[in-house]
């Protein structure tokens, strides 16, 4: 082989190697774009996926809201002649009530006979009720005598006095100065083990306007929330139920909360149907820190009503509320 066809053959090897490298590049590039494309596709559906989910989330939580304005609870208690009875004893000034009312259509059948009739059936209540319940319940909390109000934390003389709290000094439409009703009518006694059950359960239910337990009744929700466990408790119900009723009624005082709460959960893959009502009403989730927490994960939700502890105000509170206004 002469020198010319040598340098002849390295040519060709060096063209067949160039074209070969330009091959495995272009090779390479392809197989990169296609990979990249692919992991685009892939998280394009991911996200559609979740979009679609955290969508049928959505829908479901307004639906089931929508149902429970309708839908009403019935609580396992009985009323009896309570309305008239703290009447009678000036808790209630009649007038002063129905005036409140009156302003927003008046009283209902329902409602004139829980605080005017002698006997009264099971009690249902909704959201179109739950603040007459409210108010009711704020006065008989306030009212019935127990060592919860007399040895408890609104008797600390830290916070100023007890009748500067919202629950006590918020409630002006009694006969004469509120003071002299704060647990002052043995309007429902309870026995030994009743008042300990009430206040073992007391300490464990949180609301989401203010950072107080029902232990610590400092506003009108934790306080009418005091009542209704005395009421329970009186009647025999058991603790699981008791739990169970509390956080129904608290879904019906705070509905934007607790639609927060429940995206919250699914969000995390859990239902909140499917979780023991004690641990929800806990501080982690129904006090005023841990929604907080909870609305900081889910992010801003369309503000509505406002908190409002007042007598004459709403029941419910804004989804955007961490829970100010509800104490001293």
């Amino acid at each position: 082989m002469t020198i010319d066809d040598q340098n002849n053959e390295d040519f060709s090897n060096k063209k067949v190697s160039s074209q070969t490298n330009v091959t495995d590049k272009r090779n390479f590039a392809l197989s990169v774009s296609i990979v990249i494309t692919a992991l685009i596709l892939g998280f394009a559906w991911i996200y559609t996926v979740k979009l679609k989910i955290s969508l049928q989330a959505k829908n479901q939580i307004e639906t089931e809201t929508q149902l429970s304005v309708e839908e009403a609870i019935e609580l396992p208690l009985r009323w009896d002649n309570l309305g008239v009875q703290m009447i009678d004893a000036g808790v209630i000034n009649q007038e002063a009530f129905e005036s409140i009312y009156a302003q927003r259509g008046g009283l209902d059948s329902q409602e004139k006979q829980l605080l005017l009739g002698k006997s009264n059936g099971t009690i249902k209540i909704n959201q179109q009720n739950a603040g007459f319940f409210l108010n009711f319940l704020w006065a008989f909390g306030l009212s019935n005598k127990n060592s919860i109000l007399e040895n408890g934390p609104m008797m600390d003389p830290q916070y100023g006095g007890t009748e500067n709290f919202a629950s006590t000094g918020g409630w002006t439409i009694a006969n004469g100065n509120i003071m002299n009703h704060y647990s002052a009518h043995s309007f429902v006694v309870l026995t030994k083990e009743q008042q300990e059950l009430v206040e073992r359960v007391s300490k464990n239910i949180y609301r989401p306007c203010c950072g107080n337990s029902t232990y610590f009744p400092d506003c009108n929700h934790g306080m009418a929330m005091l009542g209704l466990l005395e009421l329970l408790a009186a009647q025999g119900i058991d603790e699981q139920t008791i739990y169970k009723v509390a956080l129904e009624v608290n879904k019906l005082w705070f509905p934007e909360q607790y639609n927060v709460i429940t995206q919250y959960l699914l969000n995390n893959n859990k239902n909140i149907e499917n979780i023991n009502p004690r641990e929800i009403l806990g501080i982690n989730y129904s006090s005023a820190s841990g929604y907080g927490r909870i609305l900081q994960s889910v992010g801003p939700q369309p503000s509505k009503d406002s908190v409002n502890c007042s007598i004459g105000g709403e029941s419910t509170a804004p989804a955007q509320s961490s829970g100010s206004g509800c104490g001293i």
